[in-house]
């Protein structure tokens, strides 16, 4: 692949075409907010009493009301950074406060419980004594990074083939407790930042899986999560279609190398999901189709009514979703469980629209004017 700050002119080698992104970007740019089936399908699975650590950003506040639309009751567990919805209980505690968390929680037990704020296995040891006895089921949000091949030499993926659950198996993955869990500075220079992630998150499934655990316990490994525009705090939407709009290239690999990704109402609906079953394990959420970050960048252009432009990548300066590794994810194991995810391309466009539109460029207001529709 070659790089300059003029457009590409060569095909992107994403798995799905960019055209037939383009081509629903119309219909999509209204935007429905939900996938017809995900509110159902939550209805139908939502357990009964349901306890949610985190939940006040992005899709963990969809996650949060999809749940109490449903009819579960709701308490929301967090140090008080964002109040919950109305009718959520909530309760104020530090969850790496072993004492406080069990004062907080009093009596209560619950059906099912969805960690989204995970990161370690200090904290899952923690989980494990204080949810033993009030619940049956835990579920704790992952993600695509623990398949990243930069961040251990334990990962191994094959270039073309999708990495599947137990290319990271949490029963056999080392735990070392001994590392400081609890000094997030002193974490990413041990490790690196990328790697304090994913190292962190794999060994907090390792802990949930280790010995007998005292609950069913899931973990949902989530792909890049996009859509809800001023929602998405992260920015990585927000990186591509700020710079498109601008004008300004896009820094991306050499080779670049396509990525999962998964629209966020839809990995609230499949947490609710996962939580509702007998599911033992790690799932794959996703998109089944994949994209790169050229791929994403000529769709924003498209959008636009312009062309992207690219410059090459240099060390860590490079696009959010530009990777020069591969390691997309296999959801076959999500279809056996019965959970399904639309379409990459029934639903980007939508989100490109949102995070155009969060944006409050010209460029957005010249798209919602082509489309005679609020986006």
């Amino acid at each position: 692949m070659s790089h300059s700050t003029t457009s590409r002119s060569t095909t992107s080698r994403s798995t799905i075409s960019h055209s037939a992104i383009s081509h629903s970007a119309a219909r999509e740019a209204a935007g429905s907010t939900t996938p017809p089936t995900a509110t159902v399908t939550a209805r139908d699975r939502a357990p009964r009493r349901v306890a949610v650590i985190g939940g006040t950003r992005y899709f963990g506040r969809h996650l949060v009301a999809l749940l109490r639309d449903a009819g579960s009751e709701v308490t929301l567990i967090n140090r008080g950074s964002a109040p919950p919805p109305p009718g959520v209980d909530h309760l104020l505690a530090d969850r790496d406060d072993e004492d406080a968390l069990t004062a907080a929680l009093g009596d209560r037990t619950f059906d099912a419980v969805i960690d989204q704020v995970l990161y370690t296995p200090a904290q899952t040891v923690v989980a494990r004594r204080v949810f033993a006895d009030r619940t049956p089921r835990y579920v704790m949000t992952s993600t695509i990074e623990v398949y990243n091949p930069a961040t251990s030499p334990l990962v191994r993926t094959a270039p073309g083939v999708p990495v599947p659950e137990e290319a990271v198996d949490p029963a056999l993955w080392p735990v070392d407790l001994d590392l400081p869990w609890h000094d997030q500075e002193a974490l990413v220079r041990h490790f690196g930042e990328a790697t304090a992630y994913a190292e962190g998150k794999r060994q907090a499934e390792a802990v949930l899986a280790a010995g007998r655990p005292p609950f069913g316990w899931a973990s949902v490994r989530s792909a890049h999560v996009l859509g809800g525009g001023a929602l998405d705090f992260t920015g990585r939407l927000a990186h591509f279609t700020g710079a498109v709009a601008a004008g300004r290239p896009v820094a991306v690999h050499e080779h670049p190398q396509p990525s999962s990704f998964v629209r966020h109402e839809e990995i609230a609906a499949a947490l609710v999901a996962v939580a509702a079953s007998a599911s033992v394990g790690a799932v794959n959420a996703a998109s089944a189709e994949t994209l790169d970050a050229v791929g994403l960048s000529e769709l924003v252009a498209g959008q636009l009514g312009t062309t992207a432009r690219f410059r090459p990548a240099e060390g860590e300066d490079h696009a959010p979703f530009s990777f020069d590794r591969w390691y997309p994810m296999d959801t076959r194991r999500a279809g056996t469980l019965g959970l399904s995810f639309s379409p990459l391309g029934s639903w980007l466009p939508a989100a490109v629209a949102e995070a155009l539109a969060a944006t409050g460029t010209e460029a957005a207001r010249a798209l919602e004017a082509t489309t005679g529709k609020d986006v």
